[in-house]
């Protein structure tokens, strides 16, 4: 068989594959807004009625029974009315954290602008929205309602806290007192950091015991807009030592709620290049869980970790710590933070190879400064590594090519006799010392690493907004003036009249088509990939033509 078939139908079953995924994400089972009879739509802030007030989590054992703190919605609305935003600025982040429950309601990233066009307009993570909801929240649950929940209404000192040139580190508190109870809730932000740590103190001023747990929990709606042709995961997952790595996507959310016991691990929200997270201490014990709201306008879906109860004594304390990430997919930075959490650089089953070619390819970059010189780069080493394999492939499209014309005369002497021509061709191979399979095997070891390399290119965010040349200053994004994919496509017709003709007229048609196909759909594709391509093809025309050229000219 000719491998450089074999390769291109291969490509097309990737993208196949690529364009079926995306439709089932565009036009698979949706969630619909269901409005309950006497409910109240849900406001911009995500919150509404007291129906609609069914995200928190269960009670931790041994405070079974327990609902909401709330008893009517006129105290809904009272809070609503006591709402007032907190800024927080550091260098890398810019928050807005509400004095109702002390809820991260926005979150944008300084370093990262929504496109190269508006360089001073942050990409906003966490947000909320009427259309569109993603809140960090965190709060207490104990039977007695002494304790606050995401509800409860905090406060604070200041209405704007920023860190210093000359400070590395900023704490924000927000304070809530009732019937005895006094609960600090800090987060701290460090400098050059999207890390950022959580606590909840607690101060026991009465003559009973105080039990509580802590609840982090991760509640957004679903995208509004997803990639037409370059599906990447947006849903939850979770981790620790047990189950590993798992994804729980707004659909399993809807099918039933997730309980499941885990020692240390976290939980995090991900989409294309970014991700949410909660991260307790690696020792402590938690409840991950799931909830699915679905009367509420957008629908919300919420990931989330319980703590087991702790207790304070009159005249006690007791703290919960934990640690909030809402920030870019860097993999160093990542492996820092905790075991697994650069798992959610999500490579797919080729994470193995991946993750290698990853390094690699930020290995050249700390070299050369530029993404697509590392590409580049990183393009030539693997052709190095596999230039035998393809020498052989390419040394049985030559000597296929050299057969070509003995072939079709054999073809027109036996007309349709398939038996005839079949032993005639197996007898010509077998004379010129040709195996029709010799190029199928080294293509095959190839293909996993060249798809491998295209999930590593594309969930890499440091491509994002990365200038290559001249008029490609984004290698996340497609070319603007489809160089890159034209001359891709030229490449491969190139390497068609490289290889050996197919027999059947109609095989041939197909074959002549699939360049064109080929450039349309990447001309959508992110043009680091592209460029990757383009840099492989033209090297495998080089190494082919010469083969080519000495295997007809009687050497071997």
């Amino acid at each position: 068989m000719d491998n450089s078939r074999l390769f291109l139908f291969a490509a097309l079953a990737f993208v196949g594959m690529l364009l079926w995924q995306q439709w089932q994400a565009d036009y698979g089972p949706q969630p619909i807004a269901i409005e309950q009879p006497g409910s109240e739509v849900v406001s911009t802030n995500g919150y509404g009625a007291k129906s609609d007030i069914d995200d928190l989590p269960e009670l931790a054992e041994n405070q079974v029974g327990s609902s909401s703190s709330f008893s009517s919605s006129s105290t809904i609305e009272t809070q609503q009315s006591n709402q007032q935003l907190i800024i927080v600025e550091t260098d890398v982040i810019r928050a807005e954290i509400d004095r109702l429950g002390g809820v991260v309601r926005s979150l944008k990233l300084k370093k990262f602008p929504v496109s190269l066009e508006q360089p001073d307009v942050f990409l906003e993570i966490v947000h909320s929205q009427s259309d569109s909801v993603y809140l960090m929240q965190s709060g207490l649950r104990n039977k007695a309602n002494t304790a606050p929940t995401h509800y409860s209404i905090y406060q604070t000192a200041k209405t704007k806290y920023q860190l210093e040139d000359g400070e590395d580190e900023l704490i924000v508190p927000f304070y809530w007192r009732e019937n005895g109870i006094e609960v600090t809730k800090s987060y701290r932000f460090r400098r050059g950091d999207y890390l950022v740590d959580v606590s909840h103190r607690i101060v026991n001023n009465t003559s009973d015991d105080w039990t509580g747990s802590q609840y982090r929990q991760i509640q957004r709606s679903r995208p509004l807009e997803t990639s037409r042709l370059l599906y990447t995961y947006t849903g939850s997952v979770y981790y620790n030592e047990e189950v590993k790595y798992e994804k729980v996507d707004f659909d399993d959310m809807e099918d039933s709620a997730l309980k499941v016991g885990s020692t240390g691990g976290w939980i995090a929200m991900l989409q294309h290049y970014f991700l949410s997270a909660w991260v307790p201490a690696q020792d402590d014990k938690n409840l991950v869980y799931s909830i699915a709201n679905t009367k509420r306008n957008p629908a919300t879906y919420t990931i989330g970790l319980r703590s087991e109860n702790q207790q304070a004594g009159p005249g006690g304390s007791v703290e919960f710590n934990s640690q909030m990430f809402v920030g870019p997919k860097i993999v160093s930075r990542l492996e820092e933070i905790s075991p697994g959490l650069e798992l959610t650089v999500d490579y797919g089953v080729l994470t193995f190879i991946s993750k290698p070619l990853y390094w690699l390819l930020s290995f050249y970059h700390s070299y050369v400064g530029n993404w697509g010189l590392a590409i580049i780069l990183l393009t030539l080493t693997i052709k190095a590594v596999f230039y035998k394999l393809s020498e052989t492939s390419y040394r049985s499209m030559a000597r296929m090519r050299k057969v070509g014309p003995r072939l079709k005369t054999l073809k027109e002497r036996y007309g349709d006799d398939r038996q005839k021509m079949n032993q005639a061709m197996m007898e010509l191979y077998k004379t010129e010392k040709i195996n029709p399979m010799g190029g199928c095997l080294p293509i095959l070891v190839q293909i996993p690493v060249f798809i491998a390399l295209y999930w590593a290119l594309l969930e890499s965010v440091d491509l994002r907004q990365a200038p290559f040349i001249f008029w490609i200053q984004d290698l996340s994004v497609m070319d603007p003036f489809y160089v890159l994919p034209v001359i891709m496509g030229i490449s491969m017709l190139i390497q068609q009249r490289l290889n050996p003709a197919p027999p059947d007229p109609i095989q041939a048609k197909v074959m002549m088509a699939l360049p064109f196909i080929f450039t349309i759909f990447f001309a959508f594709f992110p043009s680091g990939l592209v460029l990757y391509w383009v840099v492989n093809n033209t090297l495998s025309i080089a190494q082919q033509y010469i083969i080519t050229k000495r295997i007809e000219a009687g050497g071997k």
